[in-house]
């Protein structure tokens, strides 16, 4: 039998396992030391920010960026619901309320609904920390009127990019927006370090705060000293010469993902009421595209005369991976009770949309193993 296929899987080659060779033959194993410096440094380049600090995971780095602007007890942080948990967790962390804003059509948070909430939420005396718009499944956010609704109040905006590294709106890379982004290299993002995550800003006070939580809050004195309780955030510098080579391959393992969305859209246009979730197609030369991370349908079942679940259990039945879209966080029991602006657009994007594999390391035999599959349940119904 076939070996099971993966929405995205890592996409390692013998540059990556160089990267960490040359990483422990440097003799720094240690989360400190120069390949961590320079998978900083060369991040910070790619997303166009002054400062980079690379952390465990992208969860710490919404975390260290969120308790950099204040949020703790007593505050409220504005939000997506349309996300991964992470998002709301690291709220969370910080003891600070979160409040769930529904989307627009495009799944990324609607800009008036948030205008509305920010509103509400300062005319009634509760002090808003952050706001923290989420780049959904690799497409970035309208910034430019998220900022607008939070700089009428003085709030400061932490970007969610993990999903979205490599796109590119009005000629913006992703990572750059706000006053901090934080991005996820986790195993089934665009590039991968196995786990880790970097966050990134312009503001050297916020890099250095930053730094400084994430490796446990020790004072610069000879022995251990601690004033500030920190965290052990940092990430590997072995994990590090596995991003470097990641990052120096990102262009092409973009580009193959924009490969499989064509051949996807291709697919789908015949089929009434199925139709690709995603932005622009275009790549390269400063070109407004989504990442590609992952391509999502959307069904109308009315119209289609099936169900996303049924797709995805025929899908299953090939050993084939397929996923809904993200169950926002206003459903989630883990949330309930906490305060939810807007309509069901993202109900209706949860229940109507599925993500198929998207993987730059899928091989053409494999992805022409998806798309028979889904042709051949498309036929069934015809």
């Amino acid at each position: 039998m076939s070996a099971r296929i993966y929405m995205s899987s890592p996409d390692i080659t013998q540059a990556e396992e160089n990267g960490v060779l040359d990483a422990i033959r440097s003799g720094w194993v240690a989360p400190l030391g120069p390949v961590v410096d320079a998978f900083e440094a060369e991040m910070a380049a790619f997303t166009g920010r002054e400062h980079a600090v690379a952390l465990s995971s992208g969860t710490a780095a919404l975390h260290l960026a969120l308790l950099g602007v204040g949020a703790g007890p007593g505050t409220v942080v504005v939000t997506a619901t349309m996300t991964f948990a992470a998002t709301a967790n690291a709220i969370v962390y910080t003891g600070a309320e979160p409040v769930f804003v529904d989307c627009d059509a495009t799944g990324n948070i609607d800009v008036e609904l948030l205008a509305e909430t920010l509103d509400d939420l300062v005319s009634t005396g509760r002090t808003v920390a952050a706001v923290v718009p989420v780049d959904l499944l690799g497409k970035i956010a309208d910034h430019a009127g998220v900022s607008a609704a939070a700089e009428k109040h003085g709030i400061p905006v932490v970007v969610d990019a993990a999903e979205s590294l490599g796109a590119v709106r009005d000629l913006r890379p992703a990572g750059s927006q706000g006053l901090v982004s934080a991005v996820s290299f986790n195993g089934n993002k665009i590039m991968t370090t196995s786990g880790g995550g970097m966050l990134l800003t312009d503001d050297a006070a916020t890099a250095d705060r930053a730094r400084y939580l994430a490796t446990q809050a020790r004072q610069p004195v000879v022995h251990y000293e601690h004033t500030d309780v920190g965290y052990n955030y940092r990430l590997s510098s072995l994990l590090a010469g596995l991003g470097r080579a990641q990052l120096e391959r990102l262009p092409a393992m973009i580009e193959r993902r924009r490969s499989w969305r064509l051949a996807y859209r291709e697919l789908v246009a015949p089929v009434a009421g199925v139709e690709v979730f995603g932005g622009e197609d275009g790549s390269g030369g400063g070109t407004d595209h989504d990442n590609f991370w992952l391509t999502s349908i959307l069904v109308d079942p009315v119209v289609a005369g099936f169900t996303t679940t049924e797709l995805r259990e025929h899908l299953a039945g090939y050993d084939i991976e397929s996923r809904p879209l993200w169950k926002p966080m206003h459903l989630q029991p883990v949330f309930d009770g906490r305060q939810y602006v807007g309509g069901a657009v993202s109900e209706r994007l949860f229940e109507t949309g599925l993500s198929l594999p998207s993987g730059s390391a899928l091989s053409d035999e494999q992805f022409a193993r998806v798309t028979g599959a889904i042709d051949e349940f498309f036929a069934g119904r015809a």
